[in-house]
């Protein structure tokens, strides 16, 4: 890879292989992206979110974007590990900020409750109504088979082990 960039992983790419379905907002309000951004790109995104111009945003790996331009991002939090170890996070474009996932096991398990990024952020004060997904929980069986949670259960795991992460993204903004 070029450019800082760093390949999605097999589990995470085939998850969101043919996207998700808005339902008119009933749905999935989420974008998945081809590939990670690149550390160029991240560091631009992070410095016009944050209004901090001296980070680079480089311990978020962002595949994937909601229809208002929040982020899904692996946090780059646990030194050492592989990305795919590292929490799932949801950075808004209206301030929403949530650890949605423990770890991309857990993520998938997410998306096979029916939950994206945003709608895991906003839960339990969410509009959507979670639809199983049976492609997805396949996905999950097949990569994650010890992970196996409910939606639920993996945000209230995701934001149990990291209470802090809103006010550590706020201490780092402008």
């Amino acid at each position: 890879m070029t450019g800082g960039q760093l390949a999605i992983p097999a589990p995470l790419r085939e998850a969101h292989d043919g996207g998700f379905d808005y339902d008119g907002g009933d749905g999935i309000d989420f974008e998945p992206y081809d590939a990670f951004l690149t550390l160029a790109e991240t560091a631009e995104w992070w410095q016009a979110w944050s209004g901090n111009t001296s980070m680079d945003g480089v311990d978020f790996r962002i595949f994937g974007q909601d229809g208002t331009g929040g982020l899904a991002a692996c946090w780059r939090v646990r030194p050492g590990e592989p990305v795919e170890r590292q929490p799932v996070v949801f950075l808004g474009s209206e301030g929403e900020l949530s650890v949605v996932a423990r770890d991309l096991a857990a993520y998938l398990w997410l998306l096979a409750g029916g939950f994206g990024p945003m709608e895991a952020t906003m839960w339990p004060r969410h509009e959507h109504r979670p639809r199983p997904d049976a492609r997805r929980t396949a996905i999950a069986e097949r990569y994650a088979p010890q992970a196996r949670q409910t939606a639920p259960e993996v945000i209230e795991a995701a934001r149990a082990e990291f209470p802090d992460f809103e006010p550590f993204i706020d201490s780092l903004c402008r």
